[in-house]
């Protein structure tokens, strides 16, 4: 009888098997099984060096199956209207002195229609043959009883196709190619396509190359297009198509590409998706997209005021990136527009004294004076703030940007911010947008976040080592065109809707999409009414929605939402202060849905501590068992409560801004803990941050345990193992404590010590509690009467989760 071995289409031999342990998926883009795998004529590796201290991270079984890379996986689509043809080609390596036999299995989308799948192996068509669900999930079923990993469970469910792959040569290259075509399914007005992109993060070897493109053409004007997985860049041709491209290398994605796009008539796209649980409130995503070209507002001018810090600390390159980013933006106004030029230092100078027309001209004029400008004085912020303000004239209708450049804090005049912020919310004053740029560390973060607050823009800060140029100019490209100013949404009356982000709406530029996320309660249908100004006249937009009882499809939703909940709650309290409503929602949203970052996870861990949780059930464990790791997330947080300059407090501000604006969950938690890494580098860095300062951190330096009495001021031991720790990977350690999660089919999992617990199980102290035994006759029954638990399952042989109030713990 054959023996079979699984890898991921994407990725190296040998990952499944340390799966079961470390990794959690979503679909695959394909799989290879492999025959005989078991006495391979390759040499082991050698054995894992064992980490210095206790690793959050289990080290990977001591199994060394790799014979497969993949040097890199493309993927074109071509979409008109609801029909999408795909093409992927893939090239992968067999580096060993052996040949192989395999299969190769496609699990088919679920709910995916295809048609006419083809497929070639080095450019020789070959057949393939189409699996029903049931004899896909006894392919899947058997190779997990013979290879006691639960992996594929995940696919069972789906249809999938199979082809043989012989001989796979030693040391040689085989390029696949496959094509199939599918009807895509419409809901609310929004298509959606889905490409099964998956590979297991934790695989051996990175692919080299992954690339995705998608080419939309629609019928009707194309407006709203999106994608919850990946961030991707959308460039539109005319009003009726697009490309839409992803590409990423040295990668190990392990998410399907999701994209969704309406085509729609008229001058702005509204689009509603829905989630919603039986007898609970319900999430909605709403995409509101001006059109690209519109019969209303062609070129809708502005008037842009541009406001540059030229203070001493300005001087250097901070200064020479802020002139050409100047430059660029005065280069792009559109014709029709009105702009002016303030300088401020210890005084104010403004270049045309008012808003003046975007002639050739006054532009260079304007670029004459920007390249004279010198760098000397101090800080008069709200004196330039002032004059800005006052430029617009009263009777204006057009929109007015002012684009605000620091790098310190006010120095000269008025220096409170409480007043500065009140100055900017002063009557008509209401329709100026100040965005701000705060540069490197020594701005006032609360000052200018109150400020774009109140005046409903944003900030940006910018650190040292980043191009202001580059952070400027792509910002004034997105709002080059304004399409719809101070927008407001009317809900039908059947529904409460609660919690929206962003809260107020922004602005909407031409070009660019709000993505908002929100609650309701209630049901029924009935008209979303976007309403907005236009040249000075509101415009009303009305389109129909349908707001079920029970929407089911789209799990993403509500994790976005949290990730924008926690975001805004995170930043209302390191902007007005902490309370124990805040920050209990905080920990409960983190835990539920996944959202973990150094600043959540101490929250977390706190909250289960004082529950008194026990460690084996705890959602970060590692924080309980490090008491270094655990002081410093501790000292991060409480910078984030207190600190309103320096490394720290822009680090916070960062985070906040990334949370709240973020369109895909999995690029913010990315963004979220590069922010926090930078707040954890900060205070361990300081001489009081956590007792890990007088520069330990930075320096690397090792803090044996038990030497207290020999530590320098400031400096208190490692972790309770008794090993010495190296303070430099303390960072590190914190950041990798909270990626030990998994969202998997609408529920968190955290890996504590050697199993997956759902994060439910905690709640259900007393709950009735059903052992099985992994690979057991009752196990497969469970997989077979319950599909929801499939997934879950696949993330190991051990796991703990919550069925109807039941705790199942699976174990070998």
């Amino acid at each position: 009888m054959k023996r079979w071995f699984v890898v991921s289409w994407t990725k190296t031999l040998g990952v499944l098997l340390l799966l079961g342990v470390v990794a959690a998926r979503g679909r695959a883009d394909g799989l290879i099984i492999v025959h005989d795998p078991f006495s391979p004529p390759w040499p082991l590796p050698p054995p894992q060096p064992v980490p210095p201290f206790p690793r959050p991270i289990p080290l990977p079984r001591p199994y060394a199956f790799a014979p497969l890379e993949v040097n890199y996986h493309r993927v074109r689509a071509r979409i008109r209207d609801q029909v999408a043809s795909t093409t992927v080609e893939e090239e992968f390596y067999n580096p060993n002195d052996r040949q192989l036999e395999g299969t190769y299995v496609f699990p088919i989308p679920t709910g995916a229609q295809i048609d006419k799948f083809s497929m070639e192996v080095n450019g020789k068509p070959v057949r393939a043959e189409l699996l029903s669900a049931d004899k896909a999930r006894q392919l899947y079923e058997d190779l997990v009883r013979k290879l006691r990993d639960p992996a594929l469970l995940e696919y069972a469910g789906r249809d999938a196709f199979r082809v043989r792959i012989f001989p796979i040569e030693p040391q040689s290259k085989k390029r696949v190619t496959l094509a199939y075509t599918q009807l895509l399914k419409a809901e609310a007005g929004l298509i959606s396509y889905l490409y099964p992109l998956n590979t297991e993060k934790f695989s051996a070897k990175p692919i080299q190359t992954v690339r995705l493109e998608v080419e939309l053409t629609t019928t009707r004007p194309l407006k709203s297009i999106y994608s919850p997985t990946h961030p991707v860049e959308i460039r539109r041709d005319g009003d009726r198509g697009a490309t839409v491209s992803f590409e990423s290398k040295d990668v190990k994605p392990d998410t399907d590409f999701e994209l969704y796009f309406a085509p729609e008539k008229g001058d702005v796209g509204l689009s509603l998706l829905t989630q919603r649980r039986p007898g609970e409130d319900g999430y909605f995503l709403l995409l509101a997209t001006p059109a690209v070209e519109t019969q209303t507002a062609k070129n809708l001018p502005k008037d842009v005021a541009f406001v540059l810090d030229t203070s001493g600390s300005m001087a250097g390159a901070k200064l020479a990136q802020a002139k050409k980013a100047l430059l660029f933006c005065i280069a792009s106004l559109n014709p029709g527009d009105r702009f002016e030029l303030i300088r401020f230092s210890t005084e104010t100078e403004p270049l045309f004294h008012a808003l003046v027309e975007a002639s050739q001209p006054n532009r260079e004029r304007a670029a004459a004076f920007v390249n004279d400008l010198q760098a000397a004085g101090g800080t008069a912020l709200q004196d330039a703030l002032t004059n800005a303000l006052a430029e617009r004239p009263a009777q204006s209708h057009r929109p007015y940007l002012l684009i605000f450049l620091t790098d310190g804090q006010p120095t000269v005049g008025e220096t409170e911010p409480d007043r500065i912020v009140a100055s900017v919310r002063r009557p008509g004053a209401e329709a100026t947008r100040i965005f701000c740029f705060g540069l490197g560390h020594d701005v006032n973060t609360h000052l200018l976040d109150q400020i774009t607050e109140a005046t409903r823009a944003s900030s940006q800060y910018v650190l040292p080592e980043e191009d202001l140029e580059v952070k400027v100019s792509n910002f004034f490209t997105q709002v080059k065109e304004p399409a719809l100013t101070d927008p407001t949404l009317v809900f039908p009356e059947a529904v409460r809707v609660t919690r929206l982000y962003p809260a107020p709406l922004p602005d909407l530029f031409r070009g660019a999409q709000v993505v908002a996320v929100g609650r309701y309660a209630g049901q029924g249908d009935g008209p979303i009414t976007l309403q907005g100004t236009v040249n000075g006249a509101r415009q009303r937009f009305s389109y129909p929605a349908h707001f079920p009882a029970e929407a089911q499809g789209h799990e993403f939703i509500p994790r976005l939402w949290a990730t924008r909940r926690i975001g805004y709650l995170l930043d209302l309290i390191r902007l007005h202060g902490e309370n124990v409503e805040l920050r209990e929602e905080v920990t409960s949203l983190a835990r539920q849905y996944g959202i973990v970052t150094p600043y959540t996870a101490y929250l977390i861990h706190e909250d289960e501590a004082r529950r008194g949780v026990p460690l084996a059930q705890q959602s970060v464990p590692g924080l309980g068992r490090n008491e270094a790791s655990l002081q410093l997330a501790k000292e991060a947080y409480l910078a984030l409560r207190k600190d309103v300059s320096g490394p720290a407090a822009v680090a916070a501000a960062r985070y906040g801004r990334s949370q709240m604006a973020a369109d895909q969950v999995g690029q913010a938690l990315i963004a979220g803990r590069s922010e926090a890494r930078l707040a954890l580098n900060a205070v361990a860095a300081t001489p009081t941050g956590g007792g890990l300062g007088a520069g330990g951190l930075l320096q690397g330096s090792v803090v044996p345990a038990g030497q207290v009495s020999a530590l320098p001021a400031g400096v208190t031991a490692g972790p309770t193992s008794g090993l010495g720790v190296p303070v430099g990977a303390a960072v590190t350690e914190v950041v990798e404590l909270t990626q030990q999660s998994r969202f998997v089919n609408g529920r968190t999992f955290f890996f504590n010590s050697d199993r997956w617990i759902d994060s439910r199980v905690q709640t259900l102290p007393r709950a009735k509690r059903v052992r099985l035994q992994f690979n057991s006759a009752d196990y497969f029954n469970l997989i077979a009467t319950q599909p929801v638990v499939r997934p879950w399952l696949a993330l190991g042989p051990r796991v703990q989760f919550v069925l109807r109030d039941v705790v199942y713990e699976v174990a070998e």
